[in-house]
């Protein structure tokens, strides 16, 4: 099976092709395919300062910035005006962390801190006590702590620099210690479960591996999203012994077939389920290149012109565009997502072509599958 020419069509494909079929998907736990209801994250947010800033702090303009600082130096007993502050190793800053379910007062989370102003980069800052609230406004934890960043931002007197990724955006692993228990209540009467994505078929296949898991049928399907499990007397008093038990249950997920394309980097994932019909494809693209240089010239010069011809720079711009062959390429039927990959490996084409193939053959009715655009 020859490679795909710079694209990405999965391991999958690759590995269905070089066998010649499609193996059908292996069986997950109900831990990783649904949730639980009432057993969940909670965001929290903050709004805090970063000190500790080499000169990348926001601008000594930004009003809310002095603000927050004038209001933490008069809490901790120096007065000053937001007008007498100029400091530029300052930032405001939003912070961010997930309330895991059940957790209790004196655990850790770890925090995401965000510039909110000016600030060109957060690296070496240390983010100030900052309360942690929830949806109901109630304080759930302190952050605090020295950022960590994975990148950097440098730029000299004249204005020149580099980046490298987000250097506005910072971590502070275990950063925040939690002050309140996370709300929540285990289950009573049945045990809901939350198919992370809904389809009838799945939710089927739950219910049956629940009930011969269990030995009776305590599993019933509400909707394709929604799974319920009966409390009988057995468990009653055992309900994390049967939560437990529920998430081991191994389950077969039903996949539809889909066609996953990221135009921003060139990635297309094709899924197992996805089959071409027998349909004929002339693909061709345009190449343009436009190369653009400048001559030196210099009209009046020597004897004849006196000697007071100036040099001058004259631009000559380049055009050259190639026609592909666009040749019609016979498709038959693809079985699978192998036969899909050899298929469209015949074509020669690049990812991004992928993608106006992809939406012409199901425009045509050649293609069964979804195609979703990231």
């Amino acid at each position: 099976m020859r490679k795909t020419l710079h694209s990405l069509l999965t391991a999958l494909a690759l590995t269905a092709a070089s066998l010649g079929y499609t193996e059908p998907a292996s069986a997950s736990r109900l831990k990783e395919l649904a949730d639980v209801e009432g057993f969940r994250e909670n965001p929290l947010v903050g709004y805090g300062i970063v000190v500790g800033l080499q000169g990348t702090g926001d601008n000594s303009s930004d009003a809310a910035t002095r603000q927050s600082l004038a209001r933490l130096m008069n809490h901790l007993g120096v007065q000053v005006e937001p007008d007498q502050i100029k400091a530029k190793n300052v930032a405001a800053v939003i912070v961010t962390g997930q309330l895991p379910a059940f957790s209790k007062p004196g655990a850790k989370i770890d925090v995401t801190v965000s510039s909110l102003g000016s600030a060109k980069s957060l690296q070496g800052g240390t983010l100030i006590s900052t309360p942690l609230k929830g949806a109901d406004k109630k304080t759930y934890a302190v952050a605090q702590g020295s950022l960590s960043l994975g990148g950097f931002a440098v730029s000299g007197k004249s204005g020149s620099g580099t980046t490298k990724n987000h250097p506005t955006v910072g971590k502070i692993p275990s950063g925040g210690v939690l002050e309140r228990a996370a709300p929540g209540t285990m289950p009573k009467g049945k045990v809901v479960l939350l198919l992370r994505e809904a389809d009838f078929t799945t939710a089927t296949r739950t219910a049956k591996a629940i009930n011969a898991r269990m030995g009776s049928k305590m599993a019933a399907v509400r909707d394709a999203g929604t799974v319920e499990v009966k409390i009988t007397p057995t468990w009653n008093k055992r309900v994390s012994s049967l939560v437990a038990t529920i998430e081991s249950v191994e389950v077969v997920p039903d996949t539809p077939a889909r066609i996953v394309v990221d135009e921003r980097t060139g990635t297309v994932v094709v899924g197992a389920h996805v089959t071409i019909s027998e349909v004929a494809i002339a693909h061709g693209g345009i190449t343009v290149r436009v190369s653009e240089r400048r001559n030196v010239s210099q009209p009046n010069a020597g004897i004849l012109g006196g000697g007071k011809g100036k040099t001058k720079t004259t631009p000559e711009t380049e055009v050259e565009v190639e026609e592909g062959e666009g040749e019609l390429h016979l498709i038959e039927d693809a079985a699978n997502v192998g036969d899909v990959a050899a298929a469209l490996n015949s074509l020669g084409v690049k990812p991004r072509d992928l993608a106006a193939i992809f939406q012409a053959l199901q425009a045509a009715g050649a293609l069964r599958a979804e195609i979703k655009f990231l």
